[in-house]
């Protein structure tokens, strides 16, 4: 693609973007919404859980390179680098994430999602988009088109990734992994957005760390099978199972500080297949959350002397010991604090500062778009969350004393559809405050 030449005068990213420019990204958006709501719809109605995402990566794969992005495809299986050259300046990264979840939806619309799938494990699962996934591509996308539609009255160069597999933590670290940076220039400033679950018209950009550190960690238990009429014949490791269920309760109550953060959660377990069998493993399936590493350790260590002490307990020899599996992970997401500083500022000139939370409390949430940066830990990075929820379905909750009136990861988690087009802006005024403008 063809350099275009120096613009003589580019403003600085710090400077409000014009009231013209605002007017142009909001008519052409505006008149993209049709568009931008079938995207939506059709990725909704079809979702693909994390490293599946064939369908949604050939979606954003098509849409970009018919804006005249270089795209590289299949970077940690199905992730999506797409470069926009425009001249001059900042190079701006910017991430959606595809994948969705093992959940079934029950919001009753009319797109909603039917699709069920066997994974690996040769468990069938259903799938659907209940964190916003399939907003976060359709505002890519949408802030794409507009960007190219006024490159005219911009300069730098737009680095867009559509990551996989964000729900297992995996996905940010697999693109890493497979060579992201050979690829794609070092970024100047790296953003990404998320749906979540306040009303439409609200952002936060909040400095400082946002979202807690996890692991996802799985505990094999093996035991001895047998009949279910003679215990005493074989060592049950749904029971070891079960007690370590119960012991883990103990870890963050008794040996954690009760000032930090920590959340030890079971997810799963696995095991047996009859009402009369004793089998011979038990699996278990835990997550954990914090943000001081040494909480992090303590967590671990504990879990892998409480599944051991519970196997020695019932019998197990020590080859016998439970296995601990790590399957993923991610450090603690911290926002630069000056640069979410800035955009809040530059967010509010636009949609208004009472629309602009900036003193959020930090979350046990995790994500892994953070660990994007991959060799360039210094990058400066903020982390944008988007209200998408109906305006009157929100305060309707608030008045019946609820917080939200939905969370991520429930079955009857809805973007509204005025967000498609609200969050595709807002990804556009965020983008456009960090270029240079001609």
């Amino acid at each position: 693609m063809s350099t275009l030449p120096e613009a003589p005068a580019a403003q600085p990213a710090t400077d409000p973007l014009p009231a013209d420019l605002i007017a142009d990204v909001d008519r052409i958006i505006t008149a993209d919404t049709e568009r931008l709501v079938d995207i939506f719809k059709d990725i909704h109605r079809n979702p693909e859980l994390g490293f599946m995402e064939v369908r949604t990566a050939r979606i954003v794969e098509l849409a970009l390179q018919n804006l005249g992005f270089d795209i590289t495809k299949g970077i940690g299986t199905t992730g999506i680098a797409a470069i926009y050259r425009n001249g001059p300046g900042p190079v701006v990264m910017y991430r959606a994430d595809m994948d969705a979840n093992a959940i079934e939806e029950e919001t009753g619309l009319d797109y909603a999602s039917d699709v069920r799938v066997v994974r690996d494990d040769g468990t069938e699962v259903p799938v659907a988009h209940m964190c916003g996934h399939d907003a976060h591509v359709t505002w890519m996308l949408g802030m794409a088109h507009a960007l190219v539609s006024l490159k005219d009255r911009w300069s730098g160069t737009l680095v867009l990734i559509g990551q996989p597999a964000e729900e297992p933590i995996t996905g940010a670290k697999a693109m890493v992994d497979d060579g992201l940076y050979n690829f794609i220039p070092k970024p100047d400033v790296f953003i990404g957005m998320h749906t979540a679950p306040g009303p439409v018209g609200v952002v936060v950009s909040s400095p400082g760390p946002r979202m807690a550190g996890t692991d996802q960690v799985d505990i094999l238990f093996h035991g001895v099978g047998g009949h279910g009429s003679m215990p005493h014949r074989a060592k049950d490791p749904v029971l070891m199972a079960a007690m370590a269920v119960v012991e883990f309760q103990s870890i963050v109550s008794r040996m954690i500080d009760p000032q930090q953060t920590a959340v030890l959660t079971v997810g799963s377990i696995q095991a047996g297949a009859d009402n009369n069998v004793i089998p011979a493993e038990a699996l278990v399936k835990a997550n954990l959350r914090w943000y001081d590493p040494e909480v992090r350790e303590i967590m671990l260590s504990a879990v892998k002397s409480v599944s051991e002490g519970i196997a020695r307990t019932y019998g197990m020899p020590e080859d016998r010991l439970p296995e601990i599996i790590m399957k993923g992970g991610s450090s603690p997401l911290v926002n630069d604090v000056e640069l979410a500083e800035q955009m809040a500022v530059s967010l509010g000139q636009v949609l208004g500062e009472a629309n602009i939370v900036t003193d959020l409390p930090r979350a046990t949430g995790s994500e892994d778009v953070q660990l994007l940066k991959g060799p360039y830990p210094d990058m400066p990075f903020n982390y944008l969350l988007v209200g998408i929820a109906d305006p009157d379905v929100y305060a309707s909750a608030v008045a019946r004393g609820e917080e939200f009136p939905f969370t991520p990861h429930n079955p009857n988690y809805v973007v509204d559809l005025t967000a498609v087009p609200h969050g595709a802006k807002v990804a556009a005024y965020a983008m456009l405050g960090l270029l240079d403008r001609r």
